[in-house]
Formats: structure tokens, C-alpha cells, sequence
């Protein structure tokens, strides 16, 4: 059975290690003062997408916790919206991007909130 949060994981995790590189070397200069939220993005990227697979192994192994799989999409949806603003804020984007921001950061908290969720329910089923 193809687990899409197993790819999506590996893949953001892939990009990120990617774009943290790109950003000390091929950016620096060019981002200078933006160099913080850039190496932000990559951050929290790089610790969600380590998330998703952590996520997706869960699944794979058959844990009893059907709300996995959400966590593991809001766990996506806080990438894009939360490292993907403030990559194209670093880079001179809109200043509308800035309030995508905290949307990212409300679904990663949500995330690991259901994800704590599911474990208790889990464990009281035990």
C-alpha cells in the first residue's frame, strides 16, 4: 500500500536540506538581512517534514489512531503556508504574504494538538 504522506515527508525533507543549502551559500548575499527568516523556513520544514514521516511509519504500522492521517496533512499544509510565506518573504515578496505566516504556524499547532489527541484516545482504548 503507497503511503503519500511517506513521499510528501521524504520529499520536504529532501527540499528543505536543499533550500537551507541554497540559502547559505547561493542566497546569503543576496538575502542578507532575510538570511534569519530564511534559515526559519528551512527549520521548521525540515522538523515538520521529519514529522510527517514519523506520521506516515505510524500508519504504515498499523497503529490504532484514525486521526493520523489529518495530522500528518496539517503537518503539509503549516509547510506550505508557514515556511512557504516566509521563503518568499525572505526573497522580497509581497508583504501580504505575512499574515499566511501564522495560518502555517495554526496548523502545525493544530497538528501535534490532534496528534496528542489521537495518542490519549489510543491509549484509553487499550
Amino acid at each position: 500500500m503507497r503511503e503519500p504522506l511517506l513521499m510528501l515527508g521524504a520529499l520536504f525533507a529532501a527540499l528543505g536540506v536543499g533550500l537551507g543549502a541554497f540559502g547559505a551559500h547561493g542566497l546569503k548575499a543576496r538575502l542578507g538581512e532575510s538570511l534569519p527568516t530564511w534559515e526559519t523556513a528551512v527549520f521548521y520544514q525540515l522538523i515538520h517534514a521529519l514529522a510527517i514521516v514519523a506520521v506516515a511509519v505510524l500508519i504504515r504500522s498499523g497503529a490504532e489512531m484514525p486521526a493520523l492521517r489529518s495530522v500528518g496533512w496539517l503537518f503539509c499544509a503549516g509547510i506550505v503556508l508557514f515556511s512557504g510565506s516566509l521563503y518568499l518573504l525572505a526573497l522580497g515578496g509581497p508583504r501580504w504574504f505575512g499574515p499566511i505566516t501564522p495560518l502555517g504556524g495554526v496548523a502545525f499547532m493544530a497538528g501535534w494538538l490532534w496528534l496528542a489527541v489521537a495518542a490519549a484516545r489510543s491509549s484509553a482504548g487499550s
